[in-house]
This record gives structure tokens, C-alpha cells and sequence, in this order.
């Protein structure tokens, strides 16, 4: 479990918090910053596997962290914590590449679960942001599954039950090379980018309309 970490966060109960409980839970934190300049340097220097970071922090914000994180090609997988439920906010998050997004108020809850996936390579995003974007934007069929064919619905529905591609080939008694494929086509019909985590998130928000 020994995953290595990096935190930021400007509010210090809530970073001692945070870093006391993985710490507990035998995570190994790296570094810690109540600054987004000072956090973004600690990813820089010490490359750690998860970097866990408030949204609003002086000098950087957790997005401007993902933001140059994505441009440089660093490896550290971002994970934000805030009480942001904006949409745009959110939406910013997916083009930076994000890998998961907690509400402050589940952070303890979910943290873990969250690293979990993370590290797998699979997005996490909280439930309570996930249905309080459907309600509040998402509250209709999007037209573009209107598009996808009854094999490229039954894929993106795998996907949005969170599993791989090896799982899918599996499920689905095709090759891997079929469902990347598959994927490819998904993503140019949604008009989604090609970051790995943009169709498994569009996959777990539109979920209700895949049954």
C-alpha cells in the first residue's frame, strides 16, 4: 500500500488532518504545502504517485497544479478536494487531466477509495458531485447517444461500471485491440478529448441513460 503521496492544503487542521489519516493508514506522504507554488515543487522534486490538493491555495491553484502538471508530462496523478460544485470548475478539472475530485465535506470518507482507483489507472469522482451534476445539468438523454451503436453503448456502459479494457475484451469475448477501437469511435462521436480518464467520467455521469 505503500503508494507515495504529496498534500496541499491551506487550511492546516484540514492538511494535518488529511496527512495524520494516510499516515495512519500506512500511505507514505512524501511532503506536505500550504501553498500551491511550494506543493507544485514538492511534485516537481520528489515525483510522487498521487498528489492530493485543496482547489483554492495561494500563489497556485490546485487547477493551475494540474494545469502545468498535464503541459510537463508529469506523472503524478492529481486528485483535488474542495467544496466547489460548479460546473465549470469541474469541467476545467477533466481538461487538465484530473484524476479525481472529493468534496471536502467526504474527504475522509472517500479518500481512500479514491487512491485506490486512482492508482489503478481509473477516475474517481465523488458521487455527491457526479448526482449533483446530473441534477443540475445533466437531467436529460445527451443526443449524442443517439449516436453510438448498440455494441459502442453496451462498451461505454461497461465502462461506466468501472471496468478496464482487458475486462470488457473478457466480457465481451473480443480482443483488446477491438475494444480500444471501439473506444476511439466513442470518443470522436461524444466529441470528448482523448485523455484516458474523459470517457470513463462522461460514462459515470450519463450512467442512469446506459441501462
Amino acid at each position: 500500500m505503500n503508494t507515495s503521496i504529496v498534500i496541499a492544503d491551506d487550511h492546516p487542521l484540514m492538511l494535518r488532518g488529511l496527512t495524520d489519516f494516510l499516515t495512519s493508514k500506512g500511505y507514505n506522504i512524501m511532503g506536505s504545502a500550504e501553498d500551491g507554488k511550494t506543493a507544485y515543487n514538492l511534485i516537481v522534486k520528489l515525483k510522487p504517485e498521487i498528489a492530493i490538493l485543496d482547489i483554492r491555495m495561494p500563489y497556485k491553484t490546485g487547477l493551475e497544479i494540474a494545469e502545468a502538471c498535464q503541459k510537463n508530462n508529469l506523472n503524478t496523478k492529481v486528485i483535488l478536494i474542495t467544496f466547489d460544485k460548479e460546473e465549470d470548475v469541474y469541467d476545467q478539472a477533466l481538461k487538465y487531466g484530473v484524476f479525481g475530485y472529493i468534496l471536502k465535506e467526504f474527504a475522509v470518507e472517500e479518500i481512500e477509495n479514491c487512491i485506490s482507483e486512482v492508482i489503478n489507472g481509473k477516475p474517481y469522482f465523488s458521487k455527491e458531485i457526479a448526482h449533483y451534476l446530473k441534477a443540475s445539468t445533466i437531467d436529460k438523454k445527451p443526443e449524442a447517444l443517439e449516436l453510438l451503436t448498440k455494441s459502442e453503448l453496451k462498451i461505454v456502459r461497461l465502462i461506466s461500471e468501472n471496468n478496464t479494457s482487458q475486462d470488457i475484451a473478457d466480457e465481451l469475448s473480443i480482443s483488446i485491440r477491438t475494444v480500444d477501437k471501439h473506444r476511439s469511435n466513442i470518443v470522436h462521436k461524444l466529441g470528448l478529448d482523448n485523455k484516458p480518464t474523459s470517457l470513463s467520467i462522461w460514462a459515470t455521469l450519463n450512467k442512469n441513460f446506459l441501462v
